[in-house]
């Protein structure tokens, strides 16, 4: 007996269990007489919550006749955990009708719930309560607080919370300096970290994730080089967590070999770490290298998760390699993701880029539950064929069904339309967008309505549409239009808007190139010198054009 009991205690101290041991464990605990032990049926809870068992959970829960504060925490923190929020407040509301009351780790399990149900009002209720249970100068409840505040963008009143405490601890500065990080304040968050190090707190690689995690833009290079210099003399480095977000911010900035000199400078990158990497890779239009390294990281033994599956199509699809796309595929089917939105989404995307249509809309009518990404992706690929009636009528579908249209849905079928020279249905959805479904215009719808308009020569109406807009107008909206009147042969309309562009993208050759395209169908040939002399005289030629092939390599170009 003492040996089972001794093997059961192994058993019970590790992190996780399958559901199948979980239950056998259950079993073994309800044998032995051990299950009205608060400690052996808190641990049982927390297998079956992290197997997301939650009714075996909470059968338990309530066959205990004393509950202790950790079973309390546990079978709330189930509950939070997957999203039940109502479950786990009305659980927290229960606990204050028992002699058992909440403590901190509690409060901080409630005030976490609220921030990620975007419960305001119950975050102000809890910490109330967290005041009222003389919780206030907790430092894990003051951290919860923080944070939790912070998620819902009401930093001043972290802020508030923070500066109540005397002498915060290392949690408290990491939540409050991660709290100006997410809500884009990184001046506050620099700030904090220069005061930290005054009061001669040592940062933690937390601390440095913090800062990191708030200098998203591309203007503040110099001061993400700054911290990494920083992680570098002070040895954090090599931290997975730093790594991580170090990896992640240059891939952002496409500095992709700063983002691989951190990365391999890590003793063992974890998943998150590589699929920041592939992921830039593939955002920087370097799919060959974003391909790669998703098959070191397949040889290295870690499994790739739907975030990165989706990634990974995306630059099978700009390469239009259907073989790694169809290899992909099976990947995702082995490893049961083919029924993530996400993942079926950018199969549809791929198929119809690498010239596989029919198999994209093969994947689209094997989706059990379809969402509004999902439509998109097809409406996108019938467009991009030329099959605008079929692309209506997948709208037609999407109505039908009640979900609701979004930018993305208008972009596809707008783009359907210039495909198909369809300007009625084009007019027709541009004004249901706005004044039907209060979708805001963006450039690229003005895009495809210039295109649209001006293909079919309504150069005035288009040109009327570009002037009607706010200044200053994007120059892809005014080189849509130029390029309409290229086809057409209008170099007075053509002359006036090229000077629109000039004003601000006088670097630009393959706009003058259009142009002088213009001039040449005018037979204007002295004009047409000039610009290809201005073009040549600031070194600025055309991009020449690449094609590949498919050979033994994995691409040729």
């Amino acid at each position: 007996m003492f040996n089972q009991l001794h093997l059961l205690l192994l058993e019970l101290s590790k992190l996780r269990q399958t559901l199948p041991n979980t239950k056998h464990l259950h079993a073994f605990v309800i044998k032995t007489h051990l299950s009205h032990d608060p400690f052996y049926a808190t641990r049982i809870v927390r297998f079956y919550a992290l197997n997301n068992d939650l009714v075996s959970a909470r059968n338990l829960f309530d066959e205990r006749p004393h509950r202790s504060v950790y079973l309390w925490n546990s079978i709330i923190r189930a509950y939070a955990r997957a999203h039940k929020f109502s479950d786990a407040f009305w659980l927290f509301n229960q606990m204050f009708h028992t002699e058992t009351k909440p403590d901190n780790f509690t409060y901080a399990c409630i005030l976490r719930a609220c921030s990620e149900n975007f419960d305001i009002e119950g975050l102000r209720l809890v910490h109330g309560g967290v005041v009222v249970s003389g919780l206030g100068l907790d430092s894990i409840c003051s951290s919860a607080l923080v944070t939790a505040y912070a998620k819902v963008g009401l930093i001043r009143d972290a802020s508030r919370v923070f500066c109540g405490i005397w002498e915060p601890d290392m949690v408290l500065w990491n939540s409050m300096i991660s709290g100006y990080g997410s809500c884009g304040n990184w001046e506050r968050g620099l700030y904090l970290f220069s005061m930290m190090r005054r009061m001669g707190k040592k940062p933690d690689g937390y601390t440095l994730v913090g800062v990191i995690s708030g200098l998203m833009d591309i203007s503040l290079l110099e001061i993400v080089k700054g911290i990494h210099g920083f992680c570098l003399r002070s040895g954090l480095d090599s931290g997975v967590h730093v790594g991580c977000v170090l990896v992640s911010i240059y891939s952002s900035f496409k500095c992709m070999n700063s983002a691989c000199r951190v990365f391999d400078s890590l003793h063992q990158p974890d998943l998150v770490t590589w699929s920041a990497l592939i992921t830039g890779f593939s955002q920087s239009g370097d799919s060959r290298k974003a391909l790669l390294f998703f098959k070191k990281m397949n040889m290295e033994g870690i499994k790739a998760d739907p975030i990165l599956i989706a990634s990974i199509l995306a630059a099978t699809a700009q390469l239009a390699i259907v073989g790694t796309g169809v290899e992909t595929h099976g990947y995702t089917v082995r490893h049961y993701f083919d029924s993530e939105v996400m993942v079926s989404s950018a199969l549809i995307d791929m198929y119809s880029k690498c010239g596989f249509l029919a198999l994209g809309i093969q994947v689209f009518n094997y989706i059990r539950k379809r969402n509004i990404v999902s439509y998109n992706s097809v409406i996108s690929g019938l467009g991009f064929y030329g099959l605008a009636s079929e692309a209506f009528e997948m709208f037609a579908e999407i109505i039908e069904k009640g979900l609701k249209p979004d930018e993305s849905t208008f972009s596809a079928l707008l783009c359907a339309c210039v495909h198909a020279g369809r300007v009625n249905e084009g007019r027709e959805f541009f004004r249901r967008m706005r004044d039907e479904f209060e979708i805001e215009t963006k450039t690229e719808h003005y895009v495809y309505m210039v295109k649209l308009l001006g293909m079919a020569g309504e150069l005035e109406e288009a040109y009327d549409l570009i002037q009607s807009l706010i200044e200053p107008v994007d120059s892809s909206i005014w080189g849509a239009l130029l390029s309409c009147c290229d086809v057409h042969g209008n170099s007075v309309l053509a002359e006036i808007v090229a000077q629109r562009l000039f004003e601000n993208n006088a670097e630009k050759s393959n706009y003058k190139v259009m142009l002088s395209n213009v001039y040449a169908g005018d037979g204007r040939w002295e004009d047409v010198k000039k610009l290809r002399d201005d073009i040549v005289g600031r070194g600025r030629g055309k991009m020449p054009g690449v094609s590949w092939i498919g050979c033994t390599e994995p691409l040729n170009s």
